[in-house]
């Protein structure tokens, strides 16, 4: 059974476990096309060896299968902690969900499938996951844990946040990772889902908060959410429509092909500027487009944690 027919089974976002299950399932199920050939199988309860570790724990049947070295994970050695930042606001949940089909996703499905996919990958390496939800208030939050319970809690928030429409709910990103980053004392790996579609313009505010997510050494990576094919490339069909700016309530009326070219370009200007400030604040930039799969957000993960433990 496929991922879609696994959504339709499991009646939308209701068994979001289950779900992130098989997106995980399908990511390693094609590592052996990736950088990781001979990890997959055996990511939960193995680490790369790093030179000048005691070679006493390394794994040589691994090794036999691999060419690759790596040493046994064990229960008391310290995993590390990760807090993923989920944006709410009303231009999250665009475009509008007909039915919540896996090729029907919109920016706040997308990012709360990733989320938990991360998580079940976590979980699956006895790692510690805090979760906050932010629009135009904190919406949630919860520190990290790794406990079954605590897992089984995000999850059922972030299939609410889903499944819960939010109106006019405008976005200043930058007040609330300021208030998530003096939350999170211990060195972790965070990981923020937003459009970047902010309602302030003030970039040096918002960028000032990405550093300050930075503090204690902490590992950021932003996954920029976006519908590439309507809010890059303004692929609409030339009929008048009115165009509604969901935080605001403010509207335009005009044909998609008067603006295209220059709309285009405004909007790739303000994407080059995003990766250019991230790369300057040695922020990990990453495009996670909602009609494309997973396994760009998940093969970040799997790289970021060999540069993190």
């Amino acid at each position: 059974m496929n991922l879609r027919d696994e959504l339709n089974k499991a009646g939308g976002f209701k068994n979001l476990e289950l779900l992130a299950k098989q997106v995980v399932e399908g990511f390693i199920s094609g590592m052996h096309k990736s950088p990781f050939h001979g990890f997959s199988a055996e990511f939960a309860e193995h680490k790369i060896y790093n030179q000048g570790e005691s070679t006493r724990h390394i794994d040589w049947k691994l090794f036999a299968k691999t060419d690759k070295l790596y040493t046994k994970r064990y229960d008391d050695e310290t995993n590390l902690r990760c807090h993923i930042i989920l944006d709410n606001s009303s231009s999250m949940h665009y475009p509008e969900m007909r039915e919540f089909s896996i090729d029907d996703l919109n920016k706040i499905a997308f990012s709360a499938l990733a989320s938990a996919a991360l998580m079940h990958m976590l979980k699956k390496q006895r790692d510690a996951v805090g979760l906050s939800i932010y629009s135009d208030a904190y919406d949630f939050y919860a520190p990290e844990k790794g406990s079954e319970r605590h897992h089984q809690m995000l999850l059922s928030q972030l299939s609410q946040t889903v499944t819960t429409k939010t109106l006019n709910k405008k976005t200043e990103t930058y007040t609330y990772l300021h208030q998530i980053a003096e939350k999170i004392h211990r060195r972790s790996m965070i990981f923020l889902f937003t459009d970047m579609f902010q309602t302030s313009e003030d970039e040096t505010k918002l960028f000032e908060a990405l550093r300050h997510l930075k503090h204690n050494k902490h590992e950021v990576v932003l996954f920029h959410v976006f519908d590439k094919s309507k809010e890059l490339t303004f692929d609409f069909d030339n009929k008048p429509k009115r165009y509604v700016d969901v935080e605001t309530g403010e509207y335009i009326n005009l044909y998609s092909e008067s603006i295209k070219d220059n709309y285009e370009k405004a909007v790739q200007v303000y994407f080059d500027n995003l990766r250019l400030k991230c790369g300057q604040y040695r922020i990990k930039y990453v495009e996670a487009d909602i009609n494309k799969n997973f396994d760009n957000i998940l093969t970040t993960y799997m790289i970021e944690r060999q540069r993190f433990v």
